[in-house]
């Protein structure tokens, strides 16, 4: 099929002159070189200039264009985003590749097809409920990128400001941190970065006893940190807050392997001894804000709240059977602890601000940390007492830091 080439000034439409439509009066003679026109081809104004490569038109032996629907069809469907977009613009063009001789059939063909076996696939996704798996899936490797309790990991971008990653690596090598808790919070709006960094806080200092039961094994250098939600993580889900322990200098890494203590680890005798001596402990950190000059009653309630403590510490060392070689270093500190009691009632029932700080030297007077000690080294924990130790419970509590976020 020949395409005849459009009108031109070398075509008029309509015969003009005495000519008829299509033909043309003799070219004037054009001066002739020894090889030829002078300028290449005589045109029927002249000498002609030669053409470059792929410039001008010429309307024979050019082939018929690509069809563009037949192009974005097979795109599409090789890309499977929009399968039903893909099979309307392969029908498209197959029309109208028909109609104006355009190639791209088998384009439109392989697109069609493609976009058929995609828009298949969606229709199943969507009738198994593959889509919100999907969705769910996607959310959460977007949005979760904490490791679990237990595990320790390298921080990209360090222990201070954001945190986009977390590394998971051994805990026997050196690391940034170790996960000690996971809190998850409730769904709804994001409360707002300072409520989240507050529960953060509140939440973390509580359990960290409860993964590092015995205090005294935790290094001087160790402090909580916790990892929390920002409002662009939790609009992808993101619920969790991620309490850590790392060293107090967010430069520089942990080593010594996991400082985990609890009942995945400790024997029977062991996790005994670190539950009762942990509740005077916890009474202990729950210290008033305000000093007792200027709120006196709290500071006197918290002083009645160690005397329950201490009591309850004495009664749960008194009714566990001990090894043959603890009984009597065990036996020392329940006693001590019924001897702390007394000073600590009397803060407790003092008349002013003087007389409460009177018993409460009273009572840091009477620790003795050696009686621990021997406990401890009879049950095969930790001896060495925190270095940052200030107020005690029977010389067998830990230390604590200050807060910092993550």
């Amino acid at each position: 099929m020949s395409i005849p080439p459009p009108p031109g000034p070398y075509q008029p439409q309509e015969s003009q002159g005495p000519y008829p439509q299509g033909q043309y009066p003799p070219p004037p003679p054009s001066p002739q070189g020894p090889y030829g026109p002078p300028y290449g081809p005589v045109g029927p104004y002249g000498p002609q200039p030669y053409q470059g490569w792929g410039q001008g038109y010429s309307p024979y032996n050019q082939p018929a264009p690509v069809n563009g629907l037949a192009i974005a069809a097979l795109v599409l469907g090789i890309l499977c985003c929009l399968p039903a977009v893909g099979l309307v613009l392969g029908l498209i063009a197959l029309v109208q590749i028909k109609k104006k001789g355009e190639r791209g059939r088998g384009m439109a063909i392989a697109g069609s097809v493609l976009s058929s076996l995609g828009l298949a696939m969606w229709v199943l996704v969507l009738a198994t409920n593959g889509a919100s798996e999907f969705w769910e899936g996607f959310k959460d490797a977007a949005s979760s990128s904490s490791p679990a309790k237990g595990e320790c990991f390298d921080s990209p971008s360090g222990l201070e400001g954001s945190t986009y990653d977390l590394d998971e690596v051994s805990c026997s090598g050196a690391h940034d941190g170790e996960v000690f808790a996971v809190v998850t919070l409730p769904d709804g709006d994001f409360p707002g970065d300072s409520s989240v960094t507050g529960t953060a806080e509140d939440k973390c200092y509580k359990l960290r006893s409860a993964y590092a039961m015995d205090a005294w094994a935790v290094p001087d250098d160790v402090d909580v940190y916790y990892v929390v939600p920002s409002q662009e993580s939790w609009d992808l889900g993101d619920r969790e807050i991620t309490c850590a322990f790392g060293n107090t200098d967010s430069d520089a890494a942990m080593n010594g392997g996991s400082l985990r203590n609890d009942e995945t680890t400790l024997d029977a005798d062991q996790l005994a001894y670190l539950k009762a001596v942990n509740v005077p402990q916890a009474a202990m950190e729950s210290v008033p804000v305000d000093m007792p000059e200027d709120d006196l009653q709290a500071n006197k309630e918290w002083a009645a709240h160690m005397v329950s403590a201490l009591a309850e510490e004495s009664g749960m060392l008194r009714g566990h059977t001990w090894p043959a070689d603890a009984q009597k270093p065990v036996e020392a500190v329940a006693k001590e602890a019924e001897a702390l009691q007394k000073p600590w009632a009397k803060a407790a029932a003092a008349a002013d601000v003087d007389a409460f700080y009177v018993h409460y030297g009273e009572a840091l007077e009477l620790e003795n940390s050696d009686l621990s000690v021997t406990a401890r080294k009879a049950l095969g924990l930790a001896t060495t007492p925190p270095a940052d130790d200030e107020g005690g419970t029977g010389g067998d509590s830990g230390g604590g830091g200050d807060d910092l976020e993550v």
